[in-house]
């Protein structure tokens, strides 16, 4: 084998497929990416470790095809510090070289016979916006179980009924949810999928917000769903089991609401719960004009700040856990937030919206549990 191409390419190629490569494989040739350099001109670099797969395709000057495998964080951290010069990789005997400029590299070839081989993604269901895509991710995996107590709370549930899809994860302190619209090729699209929370996050962020980005999840996919971007692909195994029927969490009825200037709540939760110890809420008094937030108690470290508020209904006084807060405020991405309330003990609901009297973005919505306060 024996091929030449740019540095920039190369190295952006070999991070984007080594980016999930785990850190302790059970096995030493998944932490290898496999390098396959093609006659028509191409290079193709995938990665798999049982759960995900990646594969890319790039340009190269192929004077020789051929394959091979070689660890893909230590080609990763080669290509990313290489000058910038065209990147001349070949093969010779057991070794893997790679020549740039001055700079030279004999990497040991792994044995491409232990290989596993890349599970073929299921049939293309439809196209999403990337960007939207990308955001609707991010907006609903911040709720997802980052524990693995209950494994399929880990995952994001995602509903496609026609042209709507819903996302919707929780671990059971809070719950975000997410509509929005795609293009099936389908009209009577009907699938519901339970996708690994990090996997789906990793992938959304790699694919890049631009463009469209292709989902599969037709027939055969053997409990796995595919995404492909350009000439970026990936696949993710899904989790088994039945998700709990939270929906109910969402409160019918509503007593009092609140609209604030997003940025301006988060930096002031941000500063006052800097005394909060851990595990310990702050405080939200909602009274005509503002909204005050304190937290610590007794002889520890006390704060509070105030926020102006437009305030509709009786006033409320409401506990959260801060950085469940935080999470919600920078997740609805947009100027105002509007906090809805039915009592102290009852979930509160947050969503966004443009402007301060404008009407509120309903397609995300992210509940959050009250904490009791101890005063």
């Amino acid at each position: 084998m024996k091929f030449r191409v740019e540095r920039d390419v190369l190295a952006e190629a070999v991070t984007w497929v080594a980016r999930g490569l785990p850190a302790r494989p059970p096995v030493p040739v998944l932490a290898g990416v496999l390098v396959d350099a093609n006659e028509d001109g191409t290079l193709t670099l995938s990665a798999f470790d049982y759960e995900v797969s990646a594969r890319i395709t790039v340009p190269a000057d192929v004077a020789e095809a051929g394959q091979v495998l070689v660890l893909g964080r230590l080609l990763a951290d080669i290509s990313r510090n290489l000058p910038n010069k065209p990147i001349d990789v070949s093969t010779d005997g057991t070794k893997v070289n790679v020549a740039c400029g001055s700079s030279r590299f004999a990497l040991r070839e792994m044995p491409v016979a232990d290989y596993p081989t890349l599970p073929a993604a299921p049939e293309a269901s439809g196209t999403i916006a990337g960007d939207v895509f990308t955001q609707a991710v991010a907006q609903v995996s911040v709720a997802a179980d980052k524990g693995d107590t209950l494994p399929i709370l880990t995952g994001v549930r995602m509903e496609i009924d026609g042209d709507k899809v819903t996302l919707l994860a929780t671990d059971r302190y809070r719950l975000a949810m997410r509509e929005l619209t795609w293009s099936p090729t389908a009209t009577d699209a009907n699938h519901v999928a339970l996708i690994p929370a990090r996997q789906l996050s990793d992938t959304a962020r790699a694919l890049g917000a631009s463009g469209s980005v292709e989902l599969a999840l037709g027939q055969g996919g053997d409990g796995l769903i595919g995404f492909e971007a350009g000439q970026r692909r990936a696949t993710t195994r899904l989790l088994d089991g039945e998700y709990p029927k939270v929906t109910s969490i969402f409160p019918t009825s509503v007593d009092t609401e609140a609209v604030i200037e997003t940025a301006a709540l988060e930096e002031a939760v941000k500063r006052v719960a800097l005394v909060a110890e851990r595990n310990t809420p702050v405080l939200l008094k909602f009274t005509d004009g503002q909204v005050a937030i304190e937290a610590g108690t007794g002889d520890d470290a006390q704060a509070s700040e105030a926020v102006e508020a437009t305030l509709n209904g009786p006033e409320i006084q409401i506990a959260f856990n801060p950085q469940f807060l935080l999470d919600g405020l920078h997740a609805v991405g947009t100027a105002w937030s509007r906090l809805s309330f039915t009592q102290p003990s009852r979930p509160a609901v947050l969503t966004g919206q443009a402007e301060a009297d404008s009407e509120p973005d309903s397609s995300y919505r992210y509940v959050l549990m009250p904490v009791r306060f101890a005063s």
